[in-house]
């Protein structure tokens, strides 16, 4: 059985639509997985209608928020939330209009570097879903100034490239307080880089924090070694995903392309279910 809890569709950054990543994760002989697009729940009510085609595959509904700490950002997952909540709802909104805003500046910044891209054509490419640094990257390269995604990131749109910008976000226990007033499960998401994280973790387990995402993206096996052992010292469920965007296949890890042993995504099961009692 293949498993997929780190997915984004068109609703933040992704190339495909919710129902064309369900239709994927069919074919492809998912049993589960779970749309986590950046700072939007917009795509799961489309995801959840198209997997009822698909018997054999749940999707859990999930959102993946940024957050800011001193020395970079956290990401964290949320896990069967209630796509439904209007303080989750309100909340990332809030963060989806500050996505432009730092969109319009990385442009400016990128124009005073002699590169020009239109904002028209970013939001064209970001269509209906929160516009991020990869719509940005993609008129990049559809004008010819990087050879890949990978390089307009690198050279200057990466956090510490030169036309980086700042945007709004929550602290990491402002968010894991926000999935879990939407009832939901809030996972660390790729933690490897993560500073002093076994600080960190307590501090986000005393505002609910319940896992750790470890089988990730290209993760060596030492770092998975590691990490799963970071989730048993603290007690935390381990999960994982490709963080599939399906805006580069020379370098992305595909859908259910990493492997996720069964258990963890029944622990997480067990948990939520103890949760809804």
């Amino acid at each position: 059985m293949k498993f997929d809890l780190h997915l984004h569709s068109t609703a933040s950054d992704g190339r495909l639509s919710p129902e064309e990543l369900v239709r994927s994760a069919a074919r492809l002989g998912l049993a589960v997985m779970s749309i986590t697009d950046h700072d939007s729940i917009d795509g799961i009510a489309a995801a959840l209608k198209a997997a009822e085609e698909y018997p054999s595959l749940q999707v859990i509904p999930g959102v993946e928020c940024s957050t800011d700490v001193p020395r970079g950002e956290v990401h964290v997952l949320g896990y069967f939330i209630d796509y439904t909540n209007a303080e989750l709802a309100s909340k990332l909104a809030s963060f989806r209009n500050s996505r432009k805003t730092r969109a319009l500046k990385m442009i400016d910044k990128l124009a005073g570097m002699g590169i020009s891209i239109e904002w028209k054509r970013v939001a064209e490419i970001a269509g209906a879903g929160s516009v991020g640094r990869p719509h940005i990257a993609q008129a990049m390269l559809e004008k010819g100034y990087v050879p890949s995604i990978r390089e307009a990131f690198n050279r200057y749109i990466g956090r510490e490239a030169p036309a980086y910008v700042e945007r709004e976000k929550m602290t990491p226990a402002e968010v894991v307080e926000l999935i879990t007033h939407a009832r939901g499960l809030p996972v660390l998401a790729h933690p490897a880089d993560i500073e002093d994280l076994d600080h960190l973790i307590p501090l986000l387990q005393r505002v609910g924090l319940v896992g750790l995402e470890v089988y990730y993206n290209n993760y060596p096996r030492e770092t998975i070694q590691h990490l799963a052992s970071m989730a048993h010292k603290h007690a935390l469920v381990a999960t994982g995903g490709s963080d599939f965007h399906g805006l580069d296949e020379a370098t992305e890890t595909p859908i259910g392309g990493v492997a996720i042993p069964p258990e963890c995504v029944e622990r997480l099961r067990a948990l939520n279910k103890r949760r809804s009692r």
